[in-house]
């Protein structure tokens, strides 16, 4: 290699494109599988307190809100 040649001379700008889309795709999966074992391990504590006859910890509205969801008046 001769003074101010960059190692990546040689590449195309197709190449280095690739390189950066399989980058991204990578980075995307590491954080899908974060999410998931995230997820799991929740899932495993939550099982976990059921069996111990605890109450979920829940990261949505508080037991003592309604539900947005209506409930049936007409009987």
């Amino acid at each position: 290699m001769h003074d101010g040649e960059s190692p990546d001379k040689g590449e195309s700008r197709g190449d280095r494109a690739r390189k950066a889309q399989a980058a991204r795709e990578a980075e995307r999966k590491a954080k899908a599988a974060a999410k998931l074992r995230e997820n799991l391990m929740r899932r495993k504590g939550q099982a976990r307190a059921r069996r111990a006859g605890e109450a979920d910890d829940t990261q949505g509205l508080p037991a003592s809100t309604p539900s947005a969801a209506k409930s049936d008046e007409s009987s």
